[in-house]
């Protein structure tokens, strides 16, 4: 069963960080805490800009 709880509850900071980041990246505008109001494109798009990062990240190790 899938649970919500961080493996590494020290990353949850820097996963926030980096969730801040990718939405300024693609326009979205975030706060703190609650961000329900989101559209499905708006919260999708912070997703997939997350996901390129890490990708072109995990890439860029390979090198």
């Amino acid at each position: 069963m899938a649970s919500n709880k961080s493996l590494v509850p020290e990353a949850k900071d820097a996963l926030s960080r980096f969730k801040m980041e990718a939405a300024n990246e693609v326009g979205v505008n975030l706060k703190q805490g609650y961000n329900g109001d989101l559209t499905s494109k708006q919260a999708g798009s912070v997703g997939g800009q997350m996901v390129k990062k890490m990708i072109k990240a995990y890439e860029d190790g390979m090198k």
